[in-house]
This record gives C-alpha cells, structure tokens and sequence, in this order.
C-alpha cells in the first residue's frame, strides 16, 4: 500500500465516517497550493469552504499566533486579557456595528444569533414567552447542531436526528412575498444567507436583500445575515450584503476570521441587541481567547486594506468570465456566484459533482461537489491569476473527458 493508501486506511480505522473526504492526504501547504503525503503538489481550489480566504500558512497570521503562543493561549472569560478590547472594538468598527460576542465555530454563531433574536423579542419586542418565531431559507446550511439541523431541508442533515427544536418557519429563498406571508406578530427574525454556500453558491435574485431589509424594518423583526461563508472579502467586498447597499443587524462571522490558524467566530450586532444579555446566560470557554483575539485583529487588519477585496472583484470578474465561456457548450448548464467563489452545475451526463472533484484531483485540483453534479469553486484570495487560469485549465481537460 502507498503512503496515502495507508493513512487512509488508518484514518477509516479509527474515526466515525461523518465526512467522506477526497483521497487525498495533505501534509504540507503554502499560499494556494498543498502539498501530499507523497510530495505532490495540488492547487487548492476550495479554501477550507473560504475559512483560508487569506491562504495556507500567510505569514502575517502565522506571526501574529506565535508571537500570542509566547504569552498567553487562554484565560477563559472568567478573567479580562489584553487583546479582547481591541478584538471587540476593531471587528465592530469593520462591521460598522456596536457590540461583539465572540465564540468559536461557525454553528456556535448561529446558534448564539437564534439565543439572542429569541430574548430580544422577549424583553423588547414583547412576544409571550415561548412563542417566538424565526424565519429561515429553504436549502440554507447555518450548521449542525440540533437547532440548526432542525430547520435544514437537506435530508441527510435531518434524518435520523430528531425530534427537532420547533420555532422555524421555512421560505422559499428569493421569494419576499413568501417572507411577508409567513410573518408574525411573533416573528422575532429572519435569518438568511446573502448567498447559499452549501446550495450551490447561490446568489438571490436583485433586490432580495434590500427587500428583506425593508420587510424586517416595518415588521420590527431582526435581519441575520449569515456571512459565515461569504463575509470577510469573500465575494469582492468585506460584506455579501454590501452588494445591494444593505446593513443587516446582526452579522455571523467565522471560518475566514480565523484566518485559517485557528477556529474564530462572532455574532455583531448594536447595543440595543447584544444589550439583552446578563452575565451567565450565554457564554464559551475558548470564545474570545486571546490566540483567537490575536490572529482576528490581524485579519481585520488586512482586510482594512481593501486588497483582499479587490483581488476578489478582479480574479472574481476573470474566474466567472473564463466559467461562463463553458455554459452551453454541452458540458456546464449553469455558473453561479460573486467574486472567487462559484457553483458550477457540470451535465449529469458527465458524471456526479463527486466524480467530477475525483478527476480533477488526479489533475492535482482540489475542488468539492455539492448536491448532485454540481462543483464549488473558491481558491484563496491569495491564488495569483497563473494558477488560476492553471487549474481552469485543468477543469477544462476533465470536461472534455
């Protein structure tokens, strides 16, 4: 057996088959490219799902966590540290928002955005207890947890798992008329991504957002937009929403604020929102420690600079033009996306997503499949265009068989 063989087997060995990863075993990695436990070379076109938006191993970050890792990893929160205020007040400023309440992973955010609409439309918009209702997106992804499982329409998110936390009212995404329908009284928010990530990077049809922030505005009802996946230079602004000129809220970051060093995530928000918290109604040990805190304000400081996102307009404007080339030629149906980040829905008759990511990896491009024969694309934003206009290459020599 290779080398790979064997670490595979191991892995199958002893670890629950939750994930089914591409065969690949990535030992070492740099910028956009990873390198195997053979010594091959593989262009990563998927960023850790955009939590490596800034690339593998970026010196900034790296040196930012090692020089924290000198001085102190963790207090918790029963103590104050000395990167915490910075953390709080640099990633409110970018947001233009109030107030921070840091946690961890991606579904901790969400389910933190969920604890808090909940109490705020109990003690300021005066829902009765219990009575609360968010309103989601069909086919949205927000997590895994039980909550957020609980209002997924994926079935292999679902099944198996309940009974399911009530409290969700489930929309088409796209269609505001349904939106306004399903509103309440009781409504207390409405939670959306700007562009669905796990769907297939699905961008909503012009002004979707503008209108959900309209509706929520007159309904006293909260806008969450989920940018775990699109936020943080992603899709060629710092914000998903900032393509229709909207403000939600409240924001949920995560993957990309960690900059790929270490799990980092936040729900922003005003004071008027985030306010309705007293001590030990919410909380997490690691959130907000000072190694997150570190590697986050040198996150925000790089996408202070505006280059992230503009590397995103201009490599993104190439990526969908070079894409769009392929649609109707026999061999895509349909691109999606905004900035370095598209779906591409491959002709069934080519072969699955899965397959489709399986020949690319023999061409040493990394991408992943999503529902059916559809694949995602989202290099670093890092990648320069050589590499770029290399791994299209790549994609193209697969099509065509």
């Amino acid at each position: 057996m290779s080398t790979t063989d064997n670490a595979i087997a191991s892995a199958e060995a002893h670890s629950a088959h939750n994930y089914h990863p591409l065969p690949v075993v990535v030992a070492t990695a740099e910028g956009a490219w990873m390198t195997d436990v053979e010594g091959r070379r593989h262009l990563d076109m998927l960023a850790g799902y955009s939590a490596l938006n800034f690339g593998h191993g970026n010196r900034r970050l790296i040196d930012a966590a090692r020089a924290q890792l000198e001085r102190v990893t963790l207090t918790s929160r029963a103590f104050h540290h000395d990167r915490f205020a910075d953390f709080c007040t640099r990633l409110a400023e970018l947001c233009g928002m109030e107030m921070v309440l840091p946690m961890n992973t991606g579904a901790e955010a969400v389910e933190t955005a969920v604890k808090t609409a909940r109490k705020w439309g109990y003690r300021v918009k005066g829902v009765p207890d219990g009575m609360a209702k968010i309103i989601v997106a069909a086919d949205n992804f927000h997590g895994r947890t039980t909550t957020v499982i609980s209002f997924s329409t994926d079935p292999e998110a679902r099944a198996d798992f309940g009974p399911y936390t009530p409290g969700f009212e489930i929309v088409p995404y796209g269609d505001l008329t349904a939106m306004r329908e399903a509103m309440t009284e009781n409504t207390v928010a409405v939670l959306i991504e700007p562009i669905q990530g796990e769907a297939g990077v699905l961008v909503p049809p012009p002004g979707y957002l503008t209108g959900v922030r309209e509706l929520t505005r007159e309904r006293d009802v909260l806008f969450i937009a989920d940018e775990i996946q699109s936020g943080l230079g992603r899709t060629g602004k710092t914000f998903a929403c900032e393509h229709e000129g909207v403000v939600p809220d409240m924001y949920l970051l995560g993957k990309a604020l960690g900059g790929g060093v270490v799990p980092v995530s936040a729900v922003v928000s005003s004071a008027a929102v985030l306010g309705v918290y007293r001590p030990g109604e919410h909380g997490s040990t690691f959130g907000g420690n000072p190694l997150a805190c570190a590697v986050a304000l040198e996150v925000i400081a790089m996408l202070n600079t505006g280059e992230y996102q503009q590397r995103a307009t201009e490599l993104g404007d190439h990526l969908h033009q070079e894409l769009g080339l392929l649609v109707g030629g026999g061999a895509v149906r349909a691109v999606r996306g905004r900035g370095l980040w598209a779906g591409v829905d491959i002709e069934p008759a080519l072969g699955t997503g899965r397959e489709i990511s399986e020949r690319l990896m023999e061409r040493r491009v990394l991408v992943k499949d999503t529902h059916g024969s559809t694949i995602r694309i989202a290099p670093p934003l890092v990648i320069n265009k050589e590499d770029l206009d290399w791994g299209l290459d790549q994609l193209r020599a697969v099509l065509r068989g």
